[in-house]
């Protein structure tokens, strides 16, 4: 191969890596900005963003540790309501909200503390539908979901016009490098198209 000829190469194959090494940099940052700011108990209320739940209505270990993270706020602040967000998927057989609830009665929150909202099916109807359950006065939320996810449902929130602190539940190890490398594309599609 020429000189000439490799550099015609060569050159596009620069530009893609760099154009992708500027991406994961780019996406590395908005995830480490959606773990601030830290909930403190200043909001009314707090949205639990469902995760899969398996057969036999076992929480998912990523709804697990986000259920997880939700009783030590709600223990920790016991004025915050909490609302619990996720539908019911084709291969689940319960709704998300309703273990949710489930779990958390068990574990010792209040049923009037808890507001259950079991109808979305994406992060962008998690917030759109809880919206609709609360106040119409309410223009700041709590968030809490997996670190990871944070940052694209503070984007979302923000589009309903809400100001929001967060609760970053970890991320199983199990499946860290899929779910992060999904939303890193997620949250390039969010910031293209809007949700």
């Amino acid at each position: 191969m020429t000189k000439k000829k490799r550099w015609i190469v060569l050159i596009p194959l620069l530009v893609i890596a760099s154009v992708g090494f500027g991406m994961w940099m780019l996406t590395s940052k908005w995830l480490d900005d959606g773990l601030e700011p830290k909930a403190d108990g200043s909001n009314e209320y707090a949205i639990v963003l469902g995760a899969k739940v398996k057969k036999g209505n076992i929480p998912s270990l990523a709804l697990q540790y986000r259920l997880e993270s939700a009783l030590d706020y709600a223990t920790k602040y016991p004025h915050v309501k909490i609302v619990l967000s996720g539908g019911q998927g084709s291969d689940e057989e319960i709704e998300e909200a309703v273990v949710m609830k489930n779990y958390l009665l068990e574990n010792g929150i209040a049923e009037d503390r808890l507001i259950v909202e079991d109808q979305s099916t994406s992060t962008y109807e998690n917030l759109l539908y809880s919206q609709k359950l609360l106040p119409d006065d309410v223009t700041s939320v709590t968030i809490i979901t997996s670190d990871y996810h944070l940052q694209r449902a503070k984007i979302l929130a923000e589009k309903l016009n809400w100001d929001t602190d967060v609760v970053a539940a970890p991320t199983p190890k199990v499946v860290e490098t899929k779910v992060r490398l999904r939303e890193r594309l997620a949250l390039l599609k969010t910031h293209i198209v809007g949700k």
